[in-house]
């Protein structure tokens, strides 16, 4: 199976790490380290080097609480390392943004894939990403940032979150975007309690039927750490097992923080994979 933009291809018959490299001063664990544009540029050259295959851009924070950014400023945080990272490095380039305006920019200033938490949903994104030939992962979340959290609620939530998908995958289809430029992420940590994110855990193999490469992001999150009671920086061990348990259940593409020890777990799992009948 192939994801692929106008300019690249991605083999997801296996897994890749999709390193995280936010630009603003205030998501919940690296808020503000990474804002200068060389800072931004020698961080991603480390993540490539320690085993991470995509670089995910972000100027705005979608923590539960986060302020909303304006387009320019995101578009002031983004664009210049983009550009940067393009010169400079030969990787796969991921816009993290909602805005249309913020989408068509990034790609023209190099990115490969827009990620959007709020799939395609924002006035005139759709058509803009239909455009731009970007390959789009497209995510699940329950009510906005601001207020995700506060009381998310669902009858069944793996059937609500499939259904959904469902209905995005056949929005893009019908804007002309073929379905190898789609991924799908099931949203952990976006408007899902604890049991919600762990029963989507535990049956992601579900999301199969949809027929779509799987994106997954548990890095860091709340659902380690009401878990394991512990701070944001005592989660690595629960976010490396969450998301071997996600490759098990087929998933290929894990956005991640620390990119090194997930790329390790990998390289062990894969190995032992490799004997297996």
């Amino acid at each position: 199976m192939l994801l692929s933009s106008t300019s690249r291809c991605l083999d997801v018959s296996r897994p890749h790490i999709m390193g995280i490299l936010n630009l603003t001063p205030d998501s919940f664990s690296d808020g503000g380290r990474f804002t200068l544009p060389s800072v931004a540029l020698a961080h991603a050259k480390q993540m490539l080097n320690e085993g991470a295959t995509l670089i995910d851009i972000g100027g705005e924070s979608t923590r539960p609480g986060a302020q909303a950014v304006d387009e320019q400023q995101e578009l002031d945080r983004v664009i210049p390392v983009i550009e940067l990272i393009r010169k400079e490095l030969d990787c796969w380039i991921s816009i993290d943004t909602s805005k249309a305006v913020v989408m068509q920019e990034a790609v023209k200033a190099g990115a490969d894939l827009i990620n959007d938490i709020r799939a395609l949903q924002e006035p005139n994104a759709l058509q803009v990403a239909a455009d731009s030939g970007a390959a789009i992962c497209l995510m699940h979340m329950q009510g906005l940032p601001r207020t995700m959290q506060q009381a998310p609620d669902y009858d069944h939530v793996v059937k609500e979150v499939s259904a959904f998908l469902q209905g995005r995958i056949e929005a893009c289809v019908a804007a002309g975007i073929n379905t190898e430029r789609l991924c799908l992420d099931p949203g952990y940590g976006f408007g899902k309690g604890l049991h919600h994110n762990y029963e989507l855990l535990g049956k992601l193999a579900e999301l199969h039927k949809l027929g779509l490469p799987l994106l997954v992001g548990m890095s860091r999150k709340s659902m380690l750490g009401q878990l394991l009671e512990c701070e944001v920086d005592q989660r690595l061990a629960g976010g490396i097992a969450a998301h071997l348990f996600a490759l098990s259940q087929g998933a290929r593409i894990f956005r991640v923080h620390d990119v090194k020890a997930m790329a390790d777990a990998l390289r062990v799992w894969q190995l032992a994979a490799s004997y297996q009948d």
